[in-house]
């Protein structure tokens, strides 16, 4: 079967085009815009008309593409930001309009969810329990389990909320980073309320923030997404990336031959979330998967009779 999902957060809006057979998966497109949709969600709780137009114009290019593959079955998914804003239904309507299909605004348990199936799915149960951990722009997600979850927790501290709520200079101030980092390891607390964190033996992150994070460490030379996908990378290695990122000013980052432009003023912020939370599970490395929610909706689609 030939599935689309279409996976919308706060940063970013993505494409995936798969065919599944069983257990077979096979990637038939994938694509990226940075839309920031959720851009000021946090301060005015409602989405800006422009960040909305730049959105269902990678819509409709999407939709296109699904066209053009002949694909059988659609998935629609918003997360944080479009959970945020009041005025949602703008938007939700343009997608219905476009895509002839319901999108979904999905609570951040199922998030948790997608994206834990998406991450695992592949993945070998010797590593298991797996914690992921989901960086968004919006929020956070940390999901517990073997073949299934077993604790879920989404937590506001996405990369874009950090950095419009703290790090709006760069690199920031040394009282902007203590304030930020108060908030998030605040939020990874009350999500080590549900979430048991030592009970992990693998830690997985997942979403644009540890893939680029990877692509430091390992001093790629352009984005290269197969030599990031399992590839295991230190906690040291982390905490460096995090500062040099915090150290550098947006040309320096902007200069960085792995980096999105869409990422340049939210990685500090990004980096900044998973080295907290590198500190507060204890984990010695993450295992960096490019595999995530995006899946975890095409293969719910492929499950479907």
């Amino acid at each position: 079967m030939r599935v689309a999902a279409i996976d919308c957060g706060t940063n970013s809006i993505r494409l995936l085009v798969a065919d599944i057979d069983g257990n077979n998966f096979r990637e038939v497109v994938r694509e990226m815009h940075v839309v920031r949709l959720g851009a000021g969600v946090d301060k005015t709780h409602a989405f800006d008309p422009a960040a909305i137009e730049r959105t269902l114009a990678a819509t409709k290019e999407y939709s296109a593409i699904i066209a053009s593959k002949g694909v059988e079955k659609i998935r629609f998914c918003a997360t944080s930001a479009t959970r945020d804003a009041t005025n949602r239904n703008l938007f939700i309507d343009g997608v219905r309009e476009i895509l002839g299909i319901e999108p979904e605004v999905i609570p951040g348990t199922e998030e948790a969810a997608l994206s834990f199936s998406g991450a695992t799915k592949e993945l070998d149960l010797a590593l298991a329990p797996y914690l992921v951990v989901d960086i968004g722009g919006g929020s956070t997600e940390f999901v517990l389990g073997s073949e299934r979850v077993e604790f879920a927790r989404s937590v506001n501290i996405g990369c874009v909320r950090m950095s419009e709520r703290h790090l709006t200079m760069q690199p920031p101030s040394a009282q902007s980073l203590a304030s930020a980092i108060e908030d998030i390891d605040t939020a990874i607390g009350e999500a080590a309320e549900t979430v048991p964190f030592s009970k992990a033996k693998t830690l997985i992150a997942v979403a644009g923030t540890a893939t680029t994070v990877a692509a430091a460490a390992l001093q790629l030379s352009h984005y290269d997404r197969y030599s990031i996908h399992l590839a295991r990378i230190s906690v040291q290695k982390v905490h460096e990336v995090a500062s040099m990122f915090a150290a550098m000013t947006r040309e320096e980052i902007a200069a960085l031959p792995y980096m999105h432009p869409g990422r340049i003023d939210v990685i500090t912020a990004g980096s900044l979330v998973l080295s907290r939370v590198m500190l507060a599970t204890g984990a010695q490395e993450f295992v960096a998967s490019e595999s995530d929610i995006l899946d975890g909706m095409a293969w719910s689609l492929g499950s479907q009779k």
